[in-house]
C-alpha cells in the first residue's frame, strides 16, 4: 500500500491574518501564495508518479473537510485527474480550543491558568499529551486518524492520497508504524504542501518525497 501525505498549502492561519479576521478553523482558507503552492505540489506528484511508474488509475483522494484542505485538494487534482474523491472528518485539524486565532501573548494573558497547565506538559517532554483547552491534545487527534486507517484498510484502494494537516499527518504515520508519544514530540513540523510517503511494501515509514514548494517560490 502506498498512501501519499500531503499537507495543506499556506493558510491565511499561517499568515497570521486570520488573526484579524476570526474565521472559525473549518473556514481559514489558502493565502494567494498556498495557492501556488498547491499548483507546485500537483506538478512534482504528477511527474513523480511518472518517474516511479506508479499507476494510480484506481487511486482515491481522501480529503479533510476543512476550506484550505478542500481547495489544497482541488488544486492538486487539476494535475491527476483523480475520479473518486471522498473526505472523512477524522482528517481534520488539530482542534485549539480557547487558544484559536490568538497571539501566543494573548492566550498568556486571557487563560493564564490553561495555559500553565498546557505549558506543563509542553515543558517536560508532553508535546503529545499536551490538551488545549476546549480544543484537543495530539493524542486525542491519534486516536481519531485510528479510525481512518481502519477505514482506508477496509476500502482497499491503492495507491492513496491524503490531504490534510500537519498534526493529522503526523499521527498517521505514528499510528501506521507504532511509533512512540516521543517519535511524535521530535519529528519537524511539516511546511505546507509537503508530501511523505508511507509504502509498507518497501518500507517506506512516512519519508519526505517534497518537503514543501521551491525556494523560487519562497521568495515570492
Amino acid at each position: 500500500m502506498k498512501i501519499f501525505l500531503i499537507r495543506h498549502g499556506e493558510s491565511i492561519q499561517n499568515t497570521k491574518e486570520n488573526y484579524q479576521i476570526g474565521l472559525p478553523d473549518f473556514q481559514v482558507y489558502l493565502s494567494a501564495k498556498g495557492q501556488e503552492e498547491a499548483r507546485e505540489a500537483g506538478i512534482f506528484l504528477k511527474e513523480y508518479l511518472a518517474k516511479n511508474d506508479i499507476d494510480y488509475h484506481d487511486a482515491t483522494l481522501w480529503v479533510s473537510p476543512y476550506k484550505r484542505t478542500r481547495q489544497t485538494a482541488e488544486i492538486i487534482n487539476e494535475q491527476l485527474k483523480i475520479a473518486r474523491i471522498k473526505e472523512d472528518i477524522t482528517l481534520i485539524e488539530q482542534r485549539y480550543g480557547l487558544f484559536s486565532d490568538k497571539e501566543i501573548s494573548l492566550i498568556k494573558e486571557m487563560f493564564p491558568e490553561e495555559f500553565k497547565f498546557y505549558d506543563n506538559h509542553w515543558q517536560n517532554n508532553g508535546k503529545f499529551y499536551a490538551k488545549m483547552p476546549q480544543g484537543e491534545s495530539p493524542m486525542d487527534v491519534a486516536l481519531r486518524t485510528k479510525l481512518f486507517l481502519a477505514t482506508i484498510f477496509r476500502d482497499q484502494n491503492d495507491p492513496l492520497f491524503v490531504v490534510s494537516h500537519g498534526t493529522t499527518i503526523k499521527t498517521i504515520i505514528l499510528n501506521f508504524f507504532h511509533f512512540s508519544p516521543e517519535w511524535f514530540n521530535d519529528d519537524p513540523t511539516m511546511a505546507n504542501c509537503a508530501i511523505r510517503l508511507i509504502d509498507s511494501e518497501n518500507d517506506i515509514k512516512g519519508n519526505y518525497i517534497y518537503k514543501g514548494p521551491s525556494r523560487s517560490l519562497k521568495k515570492h
